[in-house]
């Protein structure tokens, strides 16, 4: 299934939209479109910690999902290299 065609899975962000949102290069991944609106909501709210939760609760748990499958990429490439590792 490709990624974005499911009606749960949003779109991912273009790279015009993260240029737009400013967005330095380390954080455009497949979480941008979770981070251009938690940057806005920040903005607009100075920063105030207790504003944006569900914003940033939404991006971190993104984050956490995607490090979970390269972990579970990584493991995948290990186990068919017999457990050697490549560090």
């Amino acid at each position: 299934m490709a990624l974005g065609s499911d009606a749960t899975t949003p779109r991912q962000a273009t790279r015009e939209e993260m240029a737009a949102a400013k967005l330095p290069m380390a954080y455009r991944d497949s979480c941008a479109h979770l981070l251009i609106p938690l940057n806005r909501c920040r903005y607009e709210t100075y920063y105030l910690p207790w504003k944006c939760e569900d914003e940033r609760h939404t991006y971190e748990k993104c984050q956490y999902v995607e490090f979970k499958k390269r972990v579970a990429k990584m493991n995948e490439l290990r186990e068919a290299k017999d457990g050697a590792r490549s560090n």
